[in-house]
């Protein structure tokens, strides 16, 4: 690997949000700051990754994250392999304890996981040699896109403390809205959600944000307005009326976007349901919406972390302390 700047960053894996540091969190996005500028020139690739494999292993399909994942992987220079689940022995009856020890078997350096049950992630942490990176987790954690989220704001803002943010939708199945819920906190940023009552998990006043029912009271006077995708493939019962009925109290148009401030940013992770969660003109609006440049974003932080994850594994097998 190629000398980088020395970090604080000291973590095996990234997991979650909820085990990071302010100053980890900082780390991040500063390093994906240098990659973002890196990600802009004619030549991206390096070799800071050369000779290291990463395998992203996804139990649950997924654009958007794999190709970024997949991206950041080959523009370090590691050796990238996508593992097929749905071709794969889990769906022969393997367990994920199996799984793992085949893969570590393989002696990769870096394991990109998503899965939809929370907390398997963290069990195929514990059983392989290598940093395992959470690409999402059930309803548990999505940490990268937090980050990513981060650096999109703290670009646009100039800074992640002292914001109103408003994280807005389907909160109950979002792991997306847990980990940037964590992360603004973490920042010491004022986080309030805004969903109707049976879109939102119990006790969700305990993980440090506001609660409101009402999208033009819960947008007043807000910095950050992040749109959240309604997951109707995780709803067994009925949660809304209908998504009519829902766009009209929840969906993001430019009605409810006047109580929040006139330089507002608008933010969703994807993939959007237009006329569902937001509207079409709001969404293209370029002066406003920051999506785009979140899919950008996310390119940079997961190379940041790809990076810093394998100069701790690097150092390790060294014997550096």
């Amino acid at each position: 690997m190629n000398n980088a700047p020395d970090s604080p960053f000291a973590h095996r894996h990234l997991l979650g949000i909820e085990e990071l540091s302010p100053q980890d969190i900082t780390a991040i996005l500063d390093r994906a700051d240098d990659y973002v500028d890196m990600n802009r020139e004619a030549r991206k690739k390096r070799d800071t990754l050369k000779g290291l494999t990463q395998i992203n292993l996804f139990f649950e399909p997924s654009t958007r994250t794999q190709a970024s994942f997949e991206l950041a992987g080959k523009r370090l220079g590691a050796d990238v392999m996508n593992m097929s689940v749905k071709s794969s022995s889990v769906t022969k009856g393997e367990t994920l304890i199996d799984t793992a020890m085949t893969l570590n078997a393989m002696h990769p350096d870096l394991l990109i996981v998503r899965h939809g049950e929370s907390g398997a992630v963290n069990l195929l942490a514990q059983k392989v040699n290598c940093s395992v990176l959470n690409a999402g987790d059930g309803r548990r954690e999505h940490p990268t896109q937090a980050l990513l989220d981060a650096l999109t704001i703290r670009r646009r803002k100039g800074r992640l403390h002292r914001l109103n943010v408003a994280i807005c939708g389907d909160i109950l199945h979002s792991r997306v809205a847990r980990s940037n819920i964590h992360l603004l906190n973490k920042m010491e940023s004022r986080v309030r959600v805004i969903a109707p009552p049976t879109l939102l998990p119990a006790g969700i006043e305990q993980f440090g944000a506001e609660v409101f029912h009402d999208m033009r009271k819960g947008l007043e006077g807000c910095d950050v307005v992040m749109m959240l995708r309604l997951q109707q493939e995780r709803m067994a019962g009925s949660f809304i009326p209908s998504t009519r009925e829902y766009f009209h109290r929840y969906g993001l148009d430019e009605d409810k976007m006047k109580g929040a401030k006139e330089d507002a940013i608008i933010m969703h992770p994807g993939p959007m349901n237009r006329g569902v969660e937001i509207d079409s003109d709001l969404a293209d609006d370029l002066t406003r919406s920051v999506i785009g440049e979140q899919v950008e974003m996310g390119v940079a932080v997961r190379m940041a972390v790809l990076e810093l994850l394998a100069r701790n594994v690097t150092n390790e097998i060294a014997g550096v302390a």
